[in-house]
């Protein structure tokens, strides 16, 4: 199915972006006295450059692709075609700071049309329209006050996920603990559920929508974008199971009208007075639910990774951590206090989302004709911008392969140059929220165990998180009492 897979690919980028490739690059080239477009080029019509762009990634260097455009052009911006799409890529702090200060002046966000159809809104408004509603909606959800009644949530289902999933284990695969545990934390907080058969239910049919939202948009049996298109209609389903039981506790008295964010979109009208249909909340809970679990998952697991790897990293993180375990009575939870302590393991885990960023880059659709930098940027081209443009430039961060915590004491580094979570308006409302659920992780790994790596030299893949290639295989050594 593979063999048969590749060739389909090839055949639809190339009818879908030959017009694209006349419509652009040969309409706005040609005008006299116009600032030229940026140095590149275009691949193949309509697959364009789509394949090194993606396969890097799935050899586990994603920053090759930039950096190789990079030294040939001498230029931090460069012109491409990506997903059917004539691009320009745009690297480095300067860049980040233009374009994450120009949303939707010069540009918006944007998604692949694979995304809206993987995540179809049953009022048929675009992704990007319905990220704008959630962004409004999120922030009663995540400011100081909320998260920190999530430390002590996040500490409850951190206890019972070792105490299930990893104690009297000898070895263990991370990555889909890591999973288990963020998305069993996303469906507490977001839908007050948190049974575990019930989580694990839910969970299931995630793996393929992760792996099928950026892919060609082939929508045949055993294609990553097919299964991505069946596994969401299956999660759908099953949430307006959950939605329309939580109608009837809320009429009965059962449920909070305060006590999760589904319960909020069920209760709150817009500015005219209309309400949520079941659908439209079961969309954006979907889109919750892989925001919320995706990104800290990638995290969680490499955090694991390079204290395994580092032992003198391991040791820092280990002591600070005790030190506020001997500080809790028995069967006390974490508190926001201790989350505040926690200054060098949170160094540490930047370091780790600087190396191994969740969030690769995104995407940008320009709204009008604008010049940077001398080039000329037309209207309609997609915008790339990638945190590794600066996260692995040794302008910016000397010795970029080098794990240093330190890094980030102080002032940090340079604004606009560590960028995991984007920035500007479109910065991840979610950014403090993972925060909390990664160093309530931290503080359980390691007050319970050391470990080491069972695949010494474990392959890192790209599709479109990085993901240990066989799950990150570890052996467990539980801490004498």
């Amino acid at each position: 199915m593979q063999l048969f897979y590749v060739p389909l690919l090839s055949l639809f980028v190339l009818l879908v972006s030959l017009s694209f490739y006349f419509l652009f690059y040969k309409s706005k080239s040609g005008s006299p006295g116009a600032l030229p477009l940026p140095p590149g080029k275009t691949g193949w019509p309509v697959i364009g450059e789509s394949f090194e762009f993606l396969s890097t990634g799935w050899k586990g260097h994603p920053e090759k692709f930039i950096f190789d455009r990079l030294a040939k052009y001498s230029s931090n911006v460069f012109r491409t075609s990506l997903l059917g799409q004539p691009a320009a890529v745009f690297c480095g702090a300067a860049c980040n700071k233009f374009l994450f200060s120009n949303e939707n002046k010069l540009v918006q966000a944007w998604w692949p049309d694979s995304v809206n159809k993987v995540f179809p809104s049953s009022t048929q408004t675009s992704s990007k329209e319905e990220a704008i509603k959630m962004r409004k909606l999120l922030p009663n959800f995540l400011k100081p006050e909320a998260l920190q009644r999530y430390v002590g949530i996040m500490d409850q289902i951190a206890k019972k996920h070792f105490e299930s999933g990893w104690e009297n284990k000898k070895e263990v695969s991370v990555f889909p603990l890591a999973k288990n545990y963020t998305f069993w934390i996303a469906c507490k907080v977001f839908l007050s559920v948190e049974e575990p058969t019930q989580v694990a239910k839910l969970l299931e049919p995630f793996n393929a929508i992760a792996s099928g939202i950026i892919s060609v948009p082939i929508d045949l049996p055993g294609t990553p974008f097919n299964s991505a298109i069946k596994s969401s209609k299956i999660i759908r389903d099953k949430l307006l199971g959950i939605i329309k039981q939580r109608k009837i506790d809320l009429g009965e008295g059962k449920a909070s009208p305060t006590q999760d964010i589904l319960s909020h979109m069920l209760l709150t009208s817009d500015e005219n007075g209309k309400f949520m249909t079941e659908g439209d909340i079961a969309d954006k809970i979907l889109g919750l639910l892989i925001g919320g679990h995706d990104t800290a998952s990638s995290a969680c697991t490499f955090v694991v990774k390079f204290l395994a790897e580092l032992p003198e990293i391991y040791e820092g993180v280990y002591k600070e951590q005790m030190e506020i375990a001997k500080s809790k009575k028995p069967g006390e939870l974490l508190s926001w206090e201790d989350i505040q302590k926690m200054k060098y393991s949170w160094n540490v885990a930047c370091e780790v989302l600087r190396l191994a960023p969740p969030l690769q880059g995104a995407f940008r659709e320009v709204l009008t004709d604008f010049s940077y930098n001398g080039f000329s940027i037309p209207k309609g081209w997609k915008l790339y911008w990638s945190a590794n443009s600066t996260h692995r430039n040794s302008e910016v961060f000397p010795e970029p392969l080098k794990f240093d915590p330190s890094r980030f004491e102080g002032a940090g580094p340079p604004p606009y140059s560590f960028v995991p979570f984007g920035g500007g308006p479109r910065m991840c409302p979610g950014k403090e929220y993972a925060r909390l659920e990664i160093l309530v992780f931290m503080y359980h790994v390691v007050k319970r165990f050391k470990w080491e790596k069972v695949i010494p030299d474990e392959k890192i893949v790209v599709n479109p998180m990085p993901i240990p290639a066989s799950g990150l295989p570890v052996r467990l050594f539980p801490h004498k009492a």
